[in-house]
Order: structure tokens, then sequence, then C-alpha cells
């Protein structure tokens, strides 16, 4: 899934996206990561962008930052224009148009629902940001559009976040509260890459098995067992990008052979892990989401701390930068 635009067969010039990442994550959000996507059109770029997204254990915020006609998406045979929030799992999503500038803010579950609120109904759908945000997403677009440079709107964005969740904590409402349990469950699956039991989980957090899918799926929107194979699957896709072979990711990410991660990555994506492999959409996450890079992988580029600029370059970015 190769991103369209310009003449037929010709991709767009992904040396022209600049890509912005904060200093340091902020500590008072935890469970919350950002960066900027900048794209520079030209009478030689083609502004016009086409772009595959796929699940990620993270609730993606795009943060359409663009003048004209901007940021589109579709999904479900749903379509939208602008700023959007998209859960856990979306289904098959496609998102691009006359791009400018885009922030995305990656959520964890827990964090989402201390923004959104505790439902299950986020996990997979694709909503417009104001639905779930309510009058103030537009102000806040407009800060962030203002600014002038990404340092800024980092900032911005982050206090919008901590005022939004400090504005839902003193409303008295309960529904953005995730249980201790549930928030120990997501960070033990997270921990261990997806290779948990859902009969652990809940021994180690002192519940039933019951009880804690029943509980996990109403706050984060998915159960125990969906979460660990997003998480496993999130992992393999890494390692397939990286390079490893469909066998030695399958082995090296817990799944009973190669026809399993097969049929996973098949679910997740619509493509066969052996196209992911040569589907460079992940390439662009040890730039923008350092994080996220397995462990014991090499040859990854050196994210550096970001200028205190408008915007600085990080190389070519590939199909599918916009995670969900």
């Amino acid at each position: 899934m190769s991103p369209t635009g310009g003449p037929p067969g010709a991709p767009p010039d992904w040396s022209a996206v600049d890509v912005a990442v904060p200093r340091h994550p902020a500590p008072r959000l935890p469970g919350v990561r950002m960066a900027g996507f900048q794209y520079r059109a030209t009478a030689d770029v083609p502004a016009l962008l086409d772009i595959a997204m796929v699940a990620h254990p993270a609730v993606s915020v795009l943060v359409d930052l663009s003048d004209g006609e901007g940021f589109v998406y579709g999904a479900g045979g749903l379509h939208g224009r602008g700023s959007v929030v998209v859960g856990l799992l979306p289904g098959e999503l496609r998102a691009g148009g006359r791009v400018g500038a885009i922030l995305q803010i990656r959520l964890g579950p827990v964090a989402a629902a201390a923004v959104f609120g505790a439902t299950s109904e986020l996990a997979g759908s694709v909503a417009p940001l104001e639905a779930l945000w309510g009058r103030d997403a537009d102000r806040t677009e407009d800060r962030l559009r203002a600014a002038a440079t990404w340092d800024d709107r980092f900032t911005i964005a982050a206090d919008a976040l901590t005022a939004r969740i400090a504005s839902r904590v003193t409303s008295r409402t309960a529904s953005h509260r995730v249980d201790p349990e549930v928030a120990v469950a997501w960070r033990r699956t997270l921990d261990r890459r997806g290779l948990v039991r859902v009969d652990d989980l809940a021994d180690d957090v002192g519940w039933s098995r019951k009880r804690l899918s029943a509980r996990f799926r109403a706050q984060l929107g998915v159960t125990p067992k969906r979460a660990a194979c997003l998480v496993r699957f999130d992992h393999a896709a890494h390692l397939l990008a990286a390079g490893r072979t469909p066998s030695e990711t399958a082995a090296a990410s817990g799944y009973t052979d190669q026809s399993h991660l097969h049929r996973e990555v098949k679910e997740f994506t619509g493509l066969t892990p052996t196209a992911v492999a040569a589907a460079p959409w992940l390439a662009i996450d040890d730039v923008a989401w350092p994080q996220s890079r397995p462990a014991g992988l090499t040859g990854s580029r050196v994210v550096r701390e970001a200028q205190p600029l408008p915007m600085r370059h990080l190389g070519t970015l590939p199909s599918g930068a916009f995670r969900s």
C-alpha cells in the first residue's frame, strides 16, 4: 500500500516531508507521545497524498494544521475532513489529501480514557476530533496553527491535554477513570510484547478472568486477549519492516508457526508478511516514535533532540508515516 498522487504510478517525493519531535516527553502526561509532520509542496512535489493506516496499540489524534482543503480520511465507507481521532482497531483506513502540516498525538489506551473517557466505543472508531473534544477543539487548532515553532505546538498541545484531563477529574465524572487493575494488565501486556495469558493477568491483579475481561473491554474498548494480539502484531510488524524473514519474525514474536503470523498480519493490515516487509511504512517509527522500536534491532537512525527551529528535516518518510 504505497501512497498515490501526482502522475499515475508516481508516488510523492517523501524527501519533501520534515519531522519534528519534542525535546523530552512531558512527565505530566504519561502514555502520551507527539510528532509533527510538515509537507513542503512545490512545483515538483505533489501535495495530494494517499496513505494507508494500520492498527497500532495507541489511540491516535491527527490534528490538521493545513490551509485550504487539508486532511481527509475514509473508513468503513465513511469519509471526513480535518482533525480526527483514530481508535486502536479502526479497520481499513486511508488518509491524506492536500496536506500541509499534521500534529500526531499517540495516546496509550489508559491516557486516551483520561482524555476522552473510559468507553468501549472508542477502540473501533474513527471520529472527528470536535465530536469527542467539543468546542475547544477549534480554538486549540487555531492556536496550534498560529504557533511559530513545533516546540511551541508541542507545548500548546500538552497544555490542552493537561487542562482537559483536569477538567474531567474536577467534573466528578467517573468516565475518565481506568481501574488500577486494568492499567496494570495493559502495562504488562505491553512489557511482555503481547505474550501473556489472560488467566495469568487476572491472577496478577487478583481478579477473576471474567471480571478482568469485562472491565478491560468496558474501559479500554478491547478484550485483554485482543489487546495481546494487537501488541504482538505490532512487535512482529516492526521486525518485518526491519528486514527479518517471516519465519524469524514468527519465532521471535511468539506465533505458533509462520502460517499463524500470516493470518494475524493479514487480519490487521490486509497484507501478507512479505508485503509488509517490502512496504516500508514502519521505517519512520524510529524517528518519530523511537520508543516503539523493538529491543535488539540494529541499524536504526539516531533521533536527535529537536532544534529550536520551525522544523528540521530528518530524512525520507515512507508510506504510512501516520500510523494509528
